[in-house]
C-alpha cells in the first residue's frame, strides 16, 4: 500500500489552531488571555523534511510568518488536506520563493482543492498574468499513492462533515486534520504508524471535528506509537492542564514543536 522512507523525517507543526487561531481576537478567555507560548496557536500547517525534501501542508493566512519563525529558506512543495481558506489562504506567499530561488513551487491537491485556489487566486491563472505573482507546478492528486521526488505520499480520505479531506501517511508518520469520521475502509491505511497526528478541537461534540474524547477513542483503536493532538481551539483548555491528564503516548501538539520518526 506504501513504501517506508529509506530515512528519518523530521516533522515540524508550524500551526496547531483552529480557523481562528489561539488567541482570539476579542476574547478574553484564560487560554486566550494566557502568557504560556503552547497557548499561542498560528493556524494548522505541519512541515515534514523527508529524503533532502521540504514538504508543507497546507498553507494557511499565517504561512508567512511560520516560514520567517523556522527560517525557512526552501520547500520542495505544498500539498494540501482540502479546500477551506484556513488551509489556502496563505498559497500567495509562496512567490518570495519564486523571486529568492528562481523556481516554481509545485502544488497538490483534488479536483476541488484545485478549483477552489483557482476561484480564490484567480490572478495566478489569468491568461495574461502581471509581474510578480505566485509561480506553481500543480499537480491533481486523487485517492491513489503519489510521489514527491522520492517521497512516497498515501493519501487517506476521511471526513469534515460532509466534505471529503485528505490525511497523509508518509513512511511511519501519518497526518489527519479537519476530520470528524474515518471510513472503516482507509482505517488500515493508517495501521503500524508510529507517529499520528490527528485533531482534537474541543472538549464537547462539534459536526466537523474530533472531540478530545473521540480523537483519544481513535487513537486507542488505531494504537500508534505516539499520537499528538492539533487543531486545536482555545475551548480545548490551557495546554499545561490537558496535557497532564493525557495517555502516556498522546501529546498535545504546539507550534513550532520538532518530532523525528
Amino acid at each position: 500500500m506504501f513504501m517506508k522512507n529509506p530515512t528519518q523525517m523530521k516533522i515540524t507543526f508550524l500551526g496547531t489552531g483552529t480557523s481562528i487561531g489561539v488567541p482570539v481576537i476579542a476574547c478574553n478567555c484564560p487560554v486566550c488571555k494566557s502568557s504560556d507560548p503552547h497557548d499561542k496557536r498560528f493556524r494548522t500547517s505541519a512541515m515534514v523534511e523527508v529524503n533532502n525534501q521540504r514538504i508543507v501542508i497546507d498553507c494557511g493566512p499565517d504561512f508567512r510568518f511560520q516560514m520567517l519563525k523556522q527560517n525557512v529558506d526552501d520547500i520542495d512543495a505544498v500539498i494540501f488536506t482540502h479546500e477551506h481558506r484556513d488551509h489556502i489562504a496563505g498559497l500567495d506567499d509562496v512567490r518570495a520563493f519564486n523571486y529568492i530561488l528562481n523556481k516554481n513551487i509545485p502544488i497538490y491537491g483534488t479536483h476541488a482543492v484545485l478549483e477552489a485556489i483557482q476561484t480564490e487566486f484567480p490572478y495566478i491563472f489569468a491568461e495574461n498574468r502581471y509581474f510578480g505573482v505566485p509561480q506553481l507546478s500543480v499537480h491533481e492528486i486523487c485517492c491513489e499513492p503519489f510521489t514527491i521526488g522520492d517521497t512516497q505520499i498515501l493519501p487517506i480520505q476521511v471526513m469534515h462533515h460532509a466534505l471529503p479531506v485528505f490525511g497523509y501517511r508518509i513512511g511511519d508518520f501519518t497526518y489527519i486534520t479537519d476530520a470528524s469520521a474515518i471510513p472503516d475502509e482507509e482505517k488500515h491505511k493508517i495501521n503500524n504508524s508510529k507517529i499520528l497526528v490527528l485533531n482534537a478541537l474541543r472538549n464537547s461534540k462539534h459536526v466537523s471535528h474530533f472531540s478530545l474524547k473521540e480523537a483519544l477513542a481513535l487513537i486507542e483503536e488505531l494504537k500508534p506509537e505516539r499520537a499528538y493532538l492539533t487543531h486545536i481551539s482555545h475551548f480545548l483548555g490551557l495546554h499545561r492542564e490537558v496535557e497532564e491528564n493525557l495517555p502516556p503516548n498522546v501529546h498535545l501538539a504546539y507550534d513550532n514543536l520538532i518530532i523525528e520518526c
